[in-house]
């Protein structure tokens, strides 16, 4: 059974132009009045808010948005191209991270992000998982975009020896971790509530790990000059990614510190993997 996207728009030309993008990412797209948004936006569910339908000033929207976070519904926000909504540029971000979109917005991209968030399970499986640009540590990426510093040794079994190769599982919810040592190590993702070692009793992955601590001073130097690298200009990294330019010159100023999956998207429009900008140089 698909999963449901809720158009909150008055406007007919705004439905028929998303409903065939949302449903071929297998989500079933209903359309409804935002009049009637509190009734219609349920937990399980995405929604797709068309700011340029007349009911909303900033104060409607932010309603609206907000209601859809406060509630866990993965949200996009269509803005129309004038500033009206210049005021609340950078909360609509923070709320829709990777989903404020204005006209001419790649919208396929936008529905297989929203199908993406919706998938509970994501927090489960490795995205992906690798030797640290640091030494002596993994570096973890889950699906939902955690990312996790794993120091080693990761058990009492981990002699600390070089890592040959790392295969996830069928699933990608757990990895085998061989060392040139030829012994193996079995991680599983935290929340699949599994233990990190060959031994089922030994603490789970994120019993002693915290999340990655960026500094973002630090990162936003490293983007500008990966950018600069790269020959491009944040208008065109703009352009690339639809983040809006002043905040991609927040974060090149380190006044603002972006989740990993907007970083990943930078990173992908520079060229460049996301470890290349978390690497320290």
């Amino acid at each position: 059974m698909s999963k449901q996207a809720i158009l909150l728009t008055d406007r007919a030309a705004f439905e028929q132009s998303w409903r065939g993008v949302l449903e071929r990412a297998g989500l079933h797209a209903q359309a409804v009045s935002p009049d009637g948004a509190e009734t219609a936006l349920r937990e399980g569910s995405a929604a797709v808010v068309d700011a340029g339908c007349e009911l909303f000033d900033e104060d409607e929207l932010l309603a609206h948005v907000g209601l859809a976070r406060a509630l866990r519904i993965p949200c996009a926000v269509v803005v129309p191209e004038d500033d009206r909504f210049a005021g609340i540029d950078d909360l609509l971000d923070d709320l829709c991270p990777g989903l404020v979109l204005r006209a001419g917005s790649d919208r396929d991209r936008a529905a297989a992000m929203l199908a993406r968030r919706l998938d509970r399970d994501r927090a489960r499986r490795f995205e992906y998982l690798a030797v640290s640009p640091r030494p002596s540590e993994l570096l973890a990426i889950l699906a939902d975009g955690t990312a996790m510093l794993v120091p080693r040794p990761v058990s009492e079994d981990d002699d600390g020896s070089d890592v040959a190769s790392i295969a996830l599982g069928a699933a990608a919810e757990s990895a085998v971790v061989a060392l040139v040592s030829g012994r193996e190590l079995s991680l599983r993702a935290p929340s699949a509530g599994a233990s990190h070692s060959t031994r089922p009793s030994s603490p789970p992955l994120n019993g002693n790990h915290s999340a990655i601590a960026i500094d973002g001073v630090r990162l936003g130097a490293r983007l500008r000059e990966l950018r600069v690298a790269a020959g491009l200009t944040q208008a065109e990294l703009a352009r690339r990614t639809g983040i809006h330019r002043p905040n991609i010159a927040r974060v090149e100023a380190g006044r603002h510190t972006p989740s990993l999956e907007t970083l990943a998207r930078l990173a992908s429009a520079i060229g460049v993997p996301t470890t290349t900008v978390l690497a320290e140089e």
